[in-house]
């Protein structure tokens, strides 16, 4: 008799996110989400992408319908004051960690057989709407450092 034999498993990836980002969250913390906009399906506003990679905040107060299913991270967001529809394939998502600390985890490769996708690079989907302020960092330890930002207005 051999090794029994198993289905392969789901991947582990939204459940990763899902538990980082109650983790963040309940400890009064702002989730961000470091994303490669290479990954097919990645839709986000263009001019916020640096390097390939760009910083969300997921936090319940900078997002509108979130929600975290097994394939993508789908929100609306405002970005230069107008909203957009974001949307990032679980391939995407490099790195889940609270901004006021750095504290996180990058995620792991997913091993599924449907990951192929995470390793071919493609360009953003394109978004006609300017302005925004995201700044992502250039590898995952060093969170983008920022202090409040409150803006005047008249």
């Amino acid at each position: 008799m051999g090794a029994p034999t198993f289905p392969p498993m789901t991947s582990q990836r939204p459940y990763i996110l899902r538990a980082l980002y109650e983790w963040v969250v309940d400890n009064g913390m702002t989730p961000h989400v470091l994303v490669d906009a290479r990954v097919p399906g990645v839709r986000v506003p263009p001019h916020v992408v640096k390097d390939g990679q760009v910083v969300l905040n997921i936090a319940e107060r900078a997002v509108a319908r979130l929600q975290m299913d097994d394939d993508a991270l789908r929100f609306s967001a405002r970005f230069g004051g107008v909203s957009q529809a974001v949307v990032v394939p679980m391939a995407a998502i490099i790195a889940v960690y609270a901004r006021e600390t750095g504290q996180g985890m990058a995620l792991p490769p997913d091993l599924s057989p449907e990951a192929g996708a995470q390793d071919a690079p493609a360009s953003v989907d394109a978004m006609d709407q300017e302005g925004g302020e995201s700044s992502p960092p250039d590898d995952v330890p060093d969170p983008p450092k920022r202090g409040p930002h409150l803006r005047i207005v008249k």
